[in-house]
């Protein structure tokens, strides 16, 4: 214990042990909450607060070095800045999954205490040691600069009141609000009387046999109130998605697969002596051989990752339409390169965190994750109880990109609370969430592209290499998305896709936006640019005479449906294109929904109650806005004020599953599903009922798609029931920067045109990282990254970002919305590699470039 330290936070003079972090004391003792815990290295920003009027990160503060220093939190604020700050970012579109947020609010006082009238360029360096991996910066930037103006102005704050519309620029998430000044609540914001709190101990080898686990010192411990073993468990003793091949633990005599595989999961009064008792277990390992690599794992004498397994290969997808060598060979022109494209981290705000507690015979869960139902599915599987028995609610999700699919501390949380019937709650450190869960999957890929002699794209053939890691999470699915996907979003049906996904003792790889489809859009894109090299086009007029058109063939056999707009995205940007020098192109398309024959529902229920509409979904928000969406879908269709409508955070016991938060699936799906509920009441209403007469009644809505499946022997199979389409364009400055990205995008119907382009805006932005800074090395298995070495974007590194935005109508479902989370962040990097090639004349196959300005 240090001295008594005495430090004025919010106003108030308070005393506390001088040992003690900051962010500890303001998060647990003052419940300031909008401080939140992002990584605790002093890396992202989150945890910012004032002392003595300067933005500081509270998580490397300690008390002992703030004597006699003033504290402030957004909690200390005036009523008056509240209001200014919390509607200037609601009303900018500032706001997505909001987990960095208040961390940005603070830098903006500060900012506007001093300089009310910012420039842009102030703006940016007032928040460029605070990392967002949403927005992409722009409209953060734009609400600090509303929210000045509005103090300068002395402007009143006015919210929007009346008919809530599709397409309407005035109307804000309806999350926004409370996300903006931290009183929204995450996962670790829950307290509940009583909570125990749990730590994993886990191997400190990727592949080792475990000879011993001792516990007894762990075991002894005073506030120590559980520790588990892989003997303990209460019910399966493997879980996953789709393959349940993920060990919840790994027991003694048994082998591990990666550095983050759990050996016992300790549960205590208070994390101090959770972590304490952590480094009193005491293991043996026999270390055994690895397997790093795809090219060691086909090996014939490869050391198996799963003993079970006849091999280390985990998945294999075959395409074949048409005799693809044949028509290579007699094409006037044809371009084989090997590409190799990286890991890549979500590195979203918010680390894994779960509260659990006893409920009835069975489990409550709070939950951080992109699928309620999966949770449910997978912790009743742990805990071997039927899935009735366990209930699984959403808080809101700081991030997920595809990273919060898979269980990574649910089923821990679950288990520890059944087995103590106490609440618990487990977080994840950053550097455990680095290590845990699934990243995107580093690609090799050789392909050749062919075309004839006026540039038209005759066929083409491919070899996808990936390594799924330790674990299968949906490597599968990945994999065959980024094979459906390879051809691209051009009219032409002779293609052989080959690809092959193996174990390795890496850590998983798993859904990351856009799906598997941003690896095989580069080598597509980089080698089209070959081609129009061969046959004297340019890179814009090569896609133009090849872009798919309505009733056109795509390569997977389907016809082009009504809504396809791709050409409609080249032609907003051909001037663009043309009018600039060093400027690199690039096109994609991505489907909406599940598809490929697999069942994919959504499905929402409606409650009238007190003369409101109350909307009940399983949608998971993980920033993308989906609330929002169902908002605005229950007041088009309703005609209804904003204060008629209630969304309720996704709950088992009460939302109806609407499938996981993924594929660019709960826009158009999720959304047809709230459609046809509102139909349902609307019937009703033009009885000339009032809501009044309909108190107590239930409305539900369902969509389940129809797609056929992978290989199916129809001539024009339907994979999917929709695809958006994408050109962006990026244009460099004279000394190799960028100076603007111009992304056009069709995405049916724009539900809410803010939101949309803070997609677009953030998608480019975390594929600009993809493209030029972020790396994620690996030795031996292990990372060898924290949070601030990815190589994340900050705002004062990133170039502006043009949003269009392209309403084409024909899809029927869901107002035409097609969705944009995911294909916002495909096109990007080859656009940005074919920038550079012009710049330098350097052709390069790998990510991230090199010999950029960017490159460190």
């Amino acid at each position: 214990m240090g001295e008594s330290v005495n430090i004025i936070i919010n106003g108030k003079e308070m005393s506390f042990d001088s040992d003690r972090k900051l962010m500890d004391v303001l998060r647990n003792d003052c419940k300031c909450k909008s401080v939140k815990d992002g990584c605790s290295e002093g890396a992202c920003g989150t945890c910012t607060v004032l002392i003595d009027g300067k933005p500081t990160k509270a998580c490397i503060q300690t008390i002992g070095r703030l004597q006699g220093k003033s504290v402030q939190t957004i909690e200390g604020f005036t009523q008056r800045e509240k209001d200014v700050y919390s509607h200037a970012f609601a009303v900018a579109g500032a706001v997505q999954c909001g987990f960095c947020i208040p961390g940005m609010v603070i830098c903006a006082k500060s900012l506007i205490d001093k300089n009310n009238n910012p420039t842009r360029l102030e703006i940016v360096a007032a928040i460029k040691n605070n990392i967002c991996r949403c927005t992409g910066y722009k409209k953060i930037i734009d609400a600090i600069e509303l929210a000045a103006k509005m103090i300068r102005e002395n402007i009143d704050v006015k919210d929007y009141k009346g008919k809530v519309k599709l397409g309407d620029r005035n109307i804000a998430r309806i999350d926004a609000k409370e996300k903006a000044l931290g009183t929204g609540e995450y996962c670790d914001d829950v307290e509940i009387d009583g909570m125990l709190y749990g730590v994993a101990v886990r191997t400190k080898y990727p592949r080792a046999k475990i000879l011993k686990i001792d516990t007894s010192e762990a075991k002894a411990l005073k506030g120590v109130v559980d520790v588990i073993t892989a003997k303990d468990l209460p019910g399966a003793k493997k879980i996953g998605h789709i393959f349940h091949d993920w060990d919840v633990l790994i027991g003694e005599g048994e082998t591990t697969r990666f550095i983050a595989d759990g050996l016992a999961l300790i549960v205590a009064e208070d994390e101090a002596t959770a972590k304490k008792a952590r480094d009193l277990v005491k293991v043996e390992y026999e270390e055994l051989p690895l397997v790093r690599n795809p090219e060691e794992a086909m090996k014939a004498d490869a050391p198996l990752v799963h003993e079970e397994r006849e091999s280390n290969l985990l998945t294999h997808e075959r395409l074949v339409k048409g005799n693809a060598d044949e028509v290579i060979a007699k094409s006037k022109y044809k371009v084989t390169r090997h590409y190799e494209l990286p890991w890549t981290e979500h590195a979203f705000m918010e680390a894994e965190v779960a509260v659990a507690m006893p409920f009835n015979d069975g489990i409550f869960i709070y939950s951080s994750d992109q699928s309620v139902y999966d949770t449910k599915r997978e912790v009743s599987m742990a805990l071997g109880i039927e899935p009735d028995k366990v209930v699984v609610e959403n808080k809101y999700v700081g991030g997920g990109f595809g990273g919060k699919e898979d269980m990574s501390v649910q089923h821990y949380a679950a288990i520890m609370a059944y087995r103590t019937k106490r609440p618990v709650k487990f977080k994840l450190t950053r550097q455990e969430s680095i290590n845990w869960h699934p990243k995107r999957h580093p690609m090799s890929i050789d392909m050749t592209t062919a075309c004839d002699e006026n540039g038209i794209l005759t066929a083409m053939k491919a070899t996808l290499i990936t390594d799924a890691g330790a674990y299968a999470s949906l490597s599968g699915p990945v994999l065959q998305r980024a094979c459906t996907h390879a051809a691209g979003p051009y009219n032409y049906q002779v293609i052989d896709i080959e690809g092959k996904s193996f174990y390795t003792n890496n850590p998983p790889t798993g859904p990351f936006r856009g799906f598997g489809v941003p690896q095989s859009c580069f080598a597509t894109e980089m080698n089209i640019n070959l081609l129009a090299e061969m046959c004297g086009l340019d890179p814009w007029e090569i896609r133009y005479r090849n872009a798919i058109r309505p009733g056109q063939v795509l390569p997977n056999y389907q016809i082009a449906d009504e809504a396809t707009g791709l050409v409609e995205t080249l032609e907003a940007v051909k001037d663009i294109y043309y009018n600039n020098k060093n400027v690199g192109i690039a096109c994609a398309l991505k489907n909406s929904g599940v598809g490929v024959g697999l069942p994919d529902t959504g499905r929402v229920r409606l409650v009238v109650e007190d003369e409101k509409v109350h909307v009940y979904s399983a949608a998971s928000c993980i920033g993308q806005g989906i609330a929002t969406v169902l908002y605005q879908i229950v007041g088009e269709t309703l005609d209804l004020d904003d204060d008629k409508i209630i969304i309720h955070q996704p709950n088992t016991a009460t939302s109806p599953d609407s499938g996981t938060t993924s594929g660019s699936r709960q826009t158009l799906i999720t959304g047809e599903a709230c459609k046809r509920a509102c139909e349902e009441l609307k019937k009703e209403l033009d009885k000339g009922k009032t809501l009044k007469d309909l108190e107590g009644k239930e409305f539900y809505g369902e969509w389940l798609t129809i797609t056929d499946k992978m290989g199916v022997d129809k001539p024009h199979p339907v994979s999917h029931v929709a695809y958006s389409y994408a050109t962006q364009v990026c244009i460099l400055n004279d000394d190799g920067t960028i100076q603007k990205i111009v992304a056009a995008h069709d995405i049916g119907k724009a539900i809410n045109p803010i939101a949309l382009e803070g997609q677009i805006e953030g998608g480019v932005v975390m594929s600009l990282g993809y493209a030029l800074t972020e790396k994620f090395p690996l030795e031996n298995c292990v990372p060898k990254v924290k949070f601030g070495t990815l190589g994340l974007f900050r705002a004062d590194k990133t170039p502006d970002v043009e949003s269009i935005i392209i309403e084409k109508p024909g899809v029927p479902y869901g107002y035409g919305a097609t969705g944009i989370g995911e294909i916002s962040s495909i096109p990007t990097a080859p656009a940005v590699a074919l920038a550079y090639y012009k710049f330098n004349g350097e052709f390069q196959t790998e990510l991230p470039l090199k010999n950029t300005p960017y490159s460190k």
